[in-house]
């Protein structure tokens, strides 16, 4: 039996047991009015930090605040075709058609807006003229056959187009004005065997579409636009720019370089290299679709970008793999390390440099004029680096011993220690020759869009006599 009394602290509860004594539970009030108070704090935390965070994306990238702001804008003004009666009664019941495409149309950047309006007007389009086709034979065929009709041509249809999906150039271009045919077609035919005027519905619904799409294209284009090809054109920059200081720093930690630590942003740049592929191929698709825009022509070579990511992503890999040496339990003496400390961090040091400035000609669109001379560098360091690795291979045979066996031995310890720091120097030479592809592929690039050519600096010696005997060369830059 449990009996409640109330107490002036609060609700006190009497237990009585089995050997007839009592027990009283007091449970306090302030008890409850502190947990309340730490659900109440722990909520607050959340939503704070959740404002923060949304105040820094904002602040880290403006554009997508104006993103925001335009979707409103284009829902705003589509939303006068109800608001406005003669708007209202010129396109019927199917002015909400206008908003829906606004929804589903408006993206981030300009192409993909683009690209899902051009689908949704091809697909509606498509669908609506066989949906009325469809319609007319079936209406032809009198009512026992009307149904059977309008089901066969559905399952067909819908079947085709949704196999067409799975053909790669299809999904690539028109997976969305697939998608939006197989809807608006299977819509339009079965609400067809209920609507007398079928004809006027397409027509309207077609007509709305229109109109969102348009207002969908012309915001996006005019204000504040995010081009999908500028935006693949930094990405490729900001990536070899990446790729170079995460082969720089992966040497210098490796070696210890000025017993300094190299940040984790520079030692795991090229991740962001290895993890862009998707983000490459979906800006380049979108790109296709953008007429011409500042530096960028209508037919600029964007499947180039492509194959350049290809060819980073194949150096990134190998840094992937260089970088594992630096925390392999296995490693090389200092003593070993130190022969080719100099010569590696050279090889770094020229091949960084040869990446950094194709990131800088494809920034800036214009064909580099030492290119040659800083491969040459590369070349010569590598010729370096592989002269000291043959050196390297003298150290395990300077035994003298007449026993075989131990002979072998004495060979077998100095191998081991050399393995780790050559296998280092073996990835650092595959680095130099992958990155001879992304030249390639660069200088490809350059031909197919017509970079201007770099103006070289030329210096232009003076010298003259004055009356003292006293001889100044004065030295002047001149811009060819």
């Amino acid at each position: 039996m449990t009996q409640e009394k109330q107490t002036s602290n609060g609700v006190e509860w009497k237990i009585n047991v089995t050997n007839g004594s009592s027990k009283i539970i007091v449970q306090d009030s302030e008890n409850i009015f502190t947990r309340f108070w730490n659900c109440f704090k722990g909520l607050f935390l959340k939503v704070w930090k959740f404002f923060q965070n949304a105040k820094n994306i904002g602040k880290n990238d403006p554009r997508k605040v104006f993103h925001c702001l335009k979707v409103g804008m284009a829902l705003t003004i589509v939303s006068i075709f109800y608001y406005m009666k003669p708007l209202y009664e010129g396109v019927g019941g199917n002015a909400m058609w206008a908003i829906m495409t606004v929804v589903v149309v408006f993206e981030n950047s300009v192409g993909s807006s683009i690209y899902k309006s051009l689908n949704r007007v091809c697909g509606t389009s498509l669908a609506g003229m066989l949906a009325f086709s469809v319609h007319w034979v079936a209406n032809k065929s009198g009512d026992q056959y009307e149904p059977f009709i309008v089901g066969a041509s559905v399952f067909l249809l819908a079947s085709a187009a949704t196999f067409s999906r799975f053909i790669p150039s299809v999904k690539q271009k028109f997976d969305y004005g697939a998608m939006i045919f197989i809807l608006t077609f299977s819509l339009i035919a079965v609400s067809g065997y209920r609507v007398e005027k079928l004809f006027e519905m397409v027509h309207e619904r077609i007509f709305t579409i229109i109109i969102g799409i348009s207002l969908c294209i012309f915001v996006s284009m005019l204000i504040c636009p995010i081009w999908a090809g500028g935006e693949l054109h930094k990405l490729i920059c900001s990536n070899m720019d990446k790729l170079a200081n995460s082969l720089d720093g992966c040497v210098a930690e490796y070696f210890n370089h000025n017993n300094e630590e190299v940040s984790d942003k520079n030692l795991l740049g090229y991740k962001c290299v290895l993890t862009s592929k998707a983000t490459e191929d979906s800006l380049a698709n979108f790109a296709r679709w953008e007429p011409a825009h500042g530096c960028f022509n209508f037919k600029h070579p964007w499947k180039q970008y492509l194959k350049i990511g290809a060819s980073m992503r194949s150096v990134a890999y190998c840094i992937e793999a260089l970088s594992s040496c630096i925390y392999a339990e296995n490693q090389a003496p200092e003593s070993i390390k130190k022969k080719l400390c100099n010569i590696c961090l050279n090889l770094s040091s020229s091949s960084s440099t040869v990446v950094k400035e194709l990131s800088k000609s494809i920034r800036t669109m214009k064909k580099p004029s030492n290119i040659d001379f800083l491969a040459e560098e590369m070349n010569t360091a590598v010729e370096e680096l592989q002269d000291a690795l043959k050196s390297l291979s003298n150290l395990h045979n300077q035994s003298n011993e007449t026993d075989e066996n131990s002979a072998t031995m004495n060979r077998l310890f100095p191998l081991l220690e050399v393995i780790p720091v050559v296998t280092f120097s073996s990835l650092m030479i595959e680095i130099a020759e992958r990155i001879k592809n992304v030249v390639k592929e660069v200088e490809e690039l350059g031909e197919l869009a017509d970079f201007k050519e770099e103006k070289e600096v030329k210096v232009v010696e003076i010298s003259r006599i004055e009356d003292d005997d006293d001889e100044e060369t004065v030295k002047t830059l001149q811009r060819v």
